[in-house]
């Protein structure tokens, strides 16, 4: 049986984005994929209080079950009351990178509030036709939808691309009015996955390209993907702690900050979140080879992604913190 997002307590995307870019900041889509990420993201959050959209791609849904993710969803809700004094921060449950109409349809009807359709790989007119059709659909249930134009780069879950291909300005204001999409997700430079750049590769993204489109359809929410910053200290620690990461470079958070107070609204962060957990996780497993409790490693894993994800609601990046 169908439930509504708004029976799990949960909001879409439009007003929030609507805000976003009126006040300069983006909205983070923290990806996740079991407890430990979400009491972290909603921790990290309430207590910044920042908006935030809860992302859930195909292959997370996989592996957290559909049906649980509906009551996460629901718990998330409660939790942020629970620990924000009463009131919660407004939460969105997001299907990151839908890959057809039938997986958004399902998503719809478990308690999703935004769902993204990824036509990216399609030609331009089929690309079109596969997201009206989503958003025709989401749009009898007041569900928000984010489309895409152009390909990141890289390996993330199951997108997977070799190169970019930049969206093109000029396709960016025809698509939006034939498909009524509420947000677009646009490629110029940032790229799925740890491993964004080559070491000595000058990492940037082509804020001219944002520039142009932001021209084209001005004050339409803007979505960048890919924007996992890599912070090099841990990399370190996963190295030092018997990990091999040597070559992983991201997007620098001078330049995601710098987008966030334009048009882009929402910040799509993941790999970031791995590498936090992943080196908390390996330093337990190497100083405490004993150890076997989960709740001793995946608690510091835990308590890492928190403060990793209260900087980055922070000013210093997306600026959404206090925004709620």
């Amino acid at each position: 049986m169908a439930v509504s997002y708004k029976d799990l307590g949960l909001v879409n995307s439009e007003e929030m984005f609507s805000k976003a870019v009126d006040g300069g900041y983006a909205i983070p889509g923290f990806n996740f994929n079991n407890m430990e990420q979400l009491q972290a993201i909603i921790q990290a959050c309430t207590e910044s209080r920042s908006p935030v959209i809860l992302q859930v791609s195909k292959g997370a849904r996989e592996y957290a079950n559909q049906t649980l993710l509906r009551y996460l969803a629901q718990g998330a809700v409660e939790y942020s009351k629970e620990i924000g004094g009463g009131k919660n921060v407004p939460i969105v449950l997001h299907l990151d990178h839908g890959d057809s109409f039938e997986t958004c349809v399902s998503c719809i009807e478990y308690g999703f509030s935004s769902v993204m359709i990824d036509g990216s790989h399609f030609s331009y007119e089929e690309n079109i036709a596969l997201t009206k059709k989503v958003v025709d659909y989401a749009h009898k249930y007041e569900v928000t939808v984010e489309g895409e134009l152009g390909v990141l780069a890289g390996v993330e879950d199951e997108v997977s691309a070799e190169h970019h291909t930049y969206t093109r300005p000029e396709e960016v204001e025809d698509f939006v009015k034939r498909t009524g999409v509420d947000s677009l997700a646009i490629s110029i430079g940032t790229s799925h996955g740890a491993y964004k750049f080559k070491p000595g590769q000058k990492a940037e993204i082509r804020l001219d390209i944002l520039r142009e489109i932001e021209k084209r359809i001005p004050r339409f929410p803007i979505v960048m993907h890919g924007s996992s910053s890599v912070p090099q200290d841990l990399i370190a620690k996963i190295n030092r702690f018997g990990g091999k990461m040597e070559e992983a470079i991201g997007i620098s958070e001078a330049q995601i900050r710098e987008a966030s107070k334009s048009a882009v609204c929402k910040v799509n962060i993941d790999s970031d979140g791995r590498l936090a957990m992943t080196a908390a996780i390996r330093e337990v497993f190497a100083t405490k080879p004993s150890e076997f409790d989960p709740r001793k490693y995946l608690g510091p894993a835990r308590n890492a992604l928190k403060e990793l994800y209260k900087h980055k609601v922070s000013d210093e990046v997306l600026g959404s913190a206090g925004k709620a």
